[in-house]
């Protein structure tokens, strides 16, 4: 038998659950996958996938919940009886910066 040891780590419950069930459907075990995983990180020496923080993106009206979208709506509401108003130059301007787009 080879030498084994154990790993520990604290997870999310519902990440556990959810994974598990996918790993289940690809009949592999969880102590597989983790140990895909170390072997992976071995063979590349790192992470086996790009670790970076998401870039910045509009988000989509088709994204969004319904509570999402009634708070924008709300917000542009207010914008506009405060006066407030932006012309499509100055929206697209700031679409440029904030997002490069």
């Amino acid at each position: 038998m080879a030498n084994t040891t154990a790993v520990y780590a604290r997870i999310d419950t519902g990440l556990k659950d959810n994974a598990e069930a996918i790993l289940a459907q690809l009949g592999i075990t969880p102590s597989s996958a983790i140990t895909m995983l170390y072997s992976q990180i071995v063979l590349q020496k790192g992470m086996p996938f790009e670790l970076r923080l998401p870039s910045a993106q509009p988000t989509a009206i088709g994204g969004m919940s319904q509570a999402e979208i009634d708070a924008e709506l709300t917000k542009g509401i207010a914008s506009l009886q405060n006066d407030r108003s932006y012309s499509a130059d100055e929206v697209d301007a700031e679409l440029a910066e904030e997002f490069d787009i």
